[in-house]
């Protein structure tokens, strides 16, 4: 991609995320795991899917991050833990949440590298990576009510790697 067709993208891109900010108060991103065979000569098939929103730094709170669930499912995680906030919400490391629609539980964790992941919220916020927004990681229970850290979680633990230990 050209210098021109690349500055181009990222002027559309900037304008979809203003302009969902400003609809809505936040805009989600959501990249595809698994490499990508159109621009990386070895794709990681081992490499998650993730998904963060960009909007809550301006409400004074940290993004949120997910890690292995289909698009749908990010959007609507992502989505009903921002109208929390919203709400007035201040979510911390530690907490633990539920939800109606969706039978996992979260557990929020500090994201302690989010330069090294949030490239779109940085670039909104024209914060430079090691000045990053702060995020919080949204770390969901497997079917039978185990997270990655607990025996017998039954999910690879590439799907929603620890955090600290991911590099986008």
């Amino acid at each position: 991609m050209s210098d021109l067709a690349l500055q181009a993208w990222l002027d559309q891109e900037d304008q979809r995320v203003a302009t969902a900010i400003r609809g809505s108060g936040c805009s989600i991103e959501y990249v595809m795991g698994g490499g990508c065979e159109c621009c990386d000569d070895d794709p990681d098939p081992e490499s998650p899917s993730f998904a963060y929103t960009i909007g809550l730094f301006g409400l004074g709170h940290p993004e949120l991050l997910i890690f292995g669930t289909a698009p749908e499912t990010a959007g609507a995680v992502l989505g009903d833990v921002f109208a929390r906030v919203k709400a007035g919400a201040d979510l911390l490391p530690g907490q633990l949440l539920t939800f109606e629609d969706w039978p996992h539980r979260i557990f929020l964790e500090e994201v302690p590298n989010p330069g090294d992941i949030l490239f779109g919220a940085n670039r909104h916020y024209r914060r430079p990576d090691e000045y990053s927004v702060p995020a919080l990681q949204l770390t969901w229970d497997d079917t039978t009510g185990c997270f990655p850290w607990d025996d017998g979680y039954s999910v690879p633990l590439w799907v929603q790697p620890r955090p600290g230990t991911f590099r986008a």
